[in-house]
């Protein structure tokens, strides 16, 4: 599902373009329970270890639930991926590009960094947007549709 470079143990940054179908209270670890609406999220995270293997342990049902974002897949799919392969920390910084564009959720996946949230909200598709954002900050990204495999840009 990733590109080819990432198959070969790329590193960067992706967000996970997520649908949650209906509005749920979830609790998630010691943030306690949030409120999700019915909508479009996107997650920012960083994969320095190796993207293929991160973005798959996210694609897995049954998992340990470590990270803020394992307790909202739960109850959301992900239909996409957008990959940013550097050897920069960069998730930082495309949370706060997103955080310009979209309603954020306090405190989600951000207890190891000073920014507000690295999760994202709106009530429609967010991939054009999310895909704009990267490119201004210089990044490549690449878009990976779960459902087709496709690829955007190819390969």
């Amino acid at each position: 599902m990733c590109s080819r470079r990432a198959a070969d143990n790329a590193k960067g940054s992706y967000i996970l373009l997520i649908k949650l179908p209906e509005e749920k209270t979830i609790p998630v670890g010691r943030l306690g329970p949030i409120l999700f609406r019915r909508g479009h999220y996107a997650y920012v995270g960083s994969a320095l270890n190796g993207l293929k293997q991160r973005l798959d342990r996210h694609l897995r049902a049954e998992k340990k639930l470590h990270w803020h974002i394992d307790y909202l897949l739960q109850k959301a799919r992900i239909d996409g991926i957008v990959t940013c392969e550097t050897d920069e920390r960069t998730e930082c910084a495309i949370a706060n590009a997103l955080s310009e564009r979209f309603e954020s959720v306090p405190g989600f996946g951000s207890s190891d960094c000073r920014c507000r949230s690295h999760l994202f909200f709106s009530n429609t598709k967010m991939t054009k947007l999310v895909m704009s954002a990267v490119e201004k900050l210089g990044l490549r990204p690449t878009l990976v549709d779960i459902r087709s495999g496709e690829r955007y840009p190819p390969d």
